[in-house]
């Protein structure tokens, strides 16, 4: 889905209007978070081409994992989604010798608590990348989608200490956040918890109880305790409601 000659008002509310007829079509169901993060990634991807025409070609793909280190994170409908493809692909991976959930639930206990500063000088290693790709690339999160750079070497750099400049793409990071704010908008709307959570906490928490998905559809914030709260949920949602409020 593209909406490319809206403007960034007319295009939440343009998706925030797509979401809620998802969630009006798939109420507590399991195919709701399916159909959200399709909607979701689809719309990110195209309207990313559109926004990054006559632009460089970013320096980003499946095995660079140098931006790894930042804190992630993720909507409860991401989370659960990653957490089915982590059990789906585990068996496999387990057979070459990957334990992905021990890797996630070591990555939580070494950052869990820590502030984003403090966890870059930790340099903690992706939990998700192995032998040298990353394992849950086509189901990463729209924070992971939309922190792309155009020049690598500099991303390296930057880990090392040696430079602060990092070229990160703006129609990346502006598309992002227009789609990610208005699922949570519609989310919110729909009564289901709707707040952004710390990566590997969450999933740590929905790998161990595979119930906390249906919790989650039924209006349970069941990741709770992965919440993050850098902007307040109060103001937030009064945001929300202006922009949807707005001609």
């Amino acid at each position: 889905m593209g909406a490319p000659q809206l403007s960034s008002l007319a295009y939440f509310q343009h998706l925030h209007g797509a979401y809620a007829q998802v969630l009006r079509e798939r109420p507590g169901q399991p195919a709701l978070i399916e159909g959200l993060l399709s909607l979701a990634f689809g719309s990110f991807d195209a309207n990313v081409a559109v926004q990054s025409e006559g632009l460089p070609e970013v320096d980003c793909g499946r095995g660079c994992a140098t931006c790894c280190t930042l804190r992630v994170s993720a909507t409860a409908p991401e989370v659960f989604l990653m957490a089915r493809f982590i059990r789906a692909v585990d068996p496999g991976l387990q057979a070459r010798g990957v334990d992905l959930p021990g890797q996630i639930a070591q990555a939580d206990a070494r950052t869990q608590g820590l502030s984003e500063s403090e966890r870059v000088k930790a340099r903690q290693r992706c939990p998700f990348i192995a032998q040298g790709v990353c394992v849950v690339y086509q189901v990463r999160p729209l924070a992971c989608r939309g922190l792309a750079s155009y020049d690598k070497r500099a991303c390296a750099q930057a880990a090392s200490g040696r430079s602060d400049s990092i070229p990160y793409s703006e129609p990346h990071m502006n598309v992002r956040s227009l789609v990610q704010n208005a699922m949570q908008s519609a989310l919110r709307d729909a009564q289901l918890p709707w707040g952004s959570y710390e990566l590997n906490q969450s999933l740590t928490l929905a790998l161990r109880d595979a119930s906390l998905e249906a919790r989650w559809l039924a209006g349970e914030d069941v990741l709770a305790a992965a919440r993050l709260e850098e902007v307040s949920e109060s103001e937030m949602a009064q945001t929300f409601d202006a922009i949807k409020q707005a001609h």
